[in-house]
């Protein structure tokens, strides 16, 4: 109901539904004629001889008009329905959502809590909680990271073993909890002279094992050195407290072409993971951190 921003959108929504009713219900009873048949016929005539009859409804049909009538007013009086009005019962979308969430709390809370108490690397070995945590995984996390956890340009890859924050299930599930801001700043102000961005960006690609010119990329090392080592590390391998990704691995989130790495050098990156610590809390987190835990340990065997 917070939502009107002015009264005068509720009675914007009042005066047409009440008019509305009220003009239904003269209608339904203004072409009222009873019961009776006769042989009285309107003025449409079809192939030369076939009238129609203007006799009233049927008692029954006229009596589901008023009732659906009634109905409407009795529905708009128990239920928000009329602008500001919230109804005689104080039903809310927002009360009906926190029963659900609550029964279905009192339902499975049991259950998930038996889940928090065990061991993420011993609730792996549990299928029914797998069955469990990838149906949270479908509802939450599929929209980023894609139904089979493969994530897509800019969205980690969740079934390998390269992990941005750590991947030990502690971690995870700080990251589902907590969320994760991991931000890539901009260089290509500080890297303004021709070819620097091209330099630096083949010495990445060399600490990835790609063919690169040789020349090009010791003149980027320098690059390297001064302004990424600090997040990257001097060997390019990383760092899970800053969520500075290994370059060393030739696994890329927003690709390892030249052109993408020259694009993020350049403009830099900024990649957002939302926390659900609100919404899913502790003891789902932690049956959520186990399954995508899990999904590494597949590639990793």
């Amino acid at each position: 109901m917070a939502d009107f921003t002015n009264q005068f959108w509720s009675w914007f929504i009042v005066i047409p539904v009440v008019l509305g009713l009220i003009g239904c219900l003269w209608l339904i009873l203004g072409n009222n004629k009873g019961d009776a048949v006769t042989d009285e016929t309107t003025d449409h005539v079809w192939d030369e001889d076939l009238r129609e009859y203007n006799n009233p409804l049927p008692r029954w049909w006229f009596n589901m008009y008023i009732i659906t009538v009634i109905f409407g007013v009795i529905y708009l009086i128990l239920y928000p329905g009329l602008g500001t009005f919230k109804g005689v019962l104080g039903w809310t979308e927002l009360n009906r959502y926190e029963a659900e969430i609550q029964a279905a709390n009192d339902e499975f809370g049991p259950l998930y809590a038996q889940y928090a108490a065990t061991d993420a690397k011993e609730l792996i070995k549990n299928p029914d909680a797998m069955k469990t945590g990838a149906r949270l995984f479908s509802t939450y996390c599929t929209t980023c990271h894609g139904s089979d956890a493969r994530g897509a340009r800019g969205f980690p890859n969740l079934r390998d073993t390269d992990w941005l924050y750590g991947g030990e299930p502690e971690q995870i599930e700080t990251t589902i909890l907590q969320g994760r801001n991991g931000v890539m700043p901009p260089w290509g102000a500080v890297l303004k002279e021709e070819n620097q961005l091209i330099e630096v960006t083949e010495y990445v690609r060399s600490l990835a094992g790609k063919e690169v010119d040789s020349g090009v990329a010791t003149k980027g090392e320098q690059h390297y050195n001064s302004l990424c080592a600090s997040c990257h590390g001097p060997d390019g391998t990383g760092n899970i407290q800053l969520g500075a990704p290994n370059l060393t691995d030739n696994i890329w989130l927003y690709g390892g072409s030249q052109r993408a790495i020259v694009q993020s050098v350049d403009l830099g990156r900024n990649g957002i993971m939302p926390a659900h610590d609100e919404f899913l809390g502790k003891e789902k987190s932690h049956l959520l951190a186990a399954y995508v835990y899990s999904l590494s340990q597949e590639a990793a065997k």
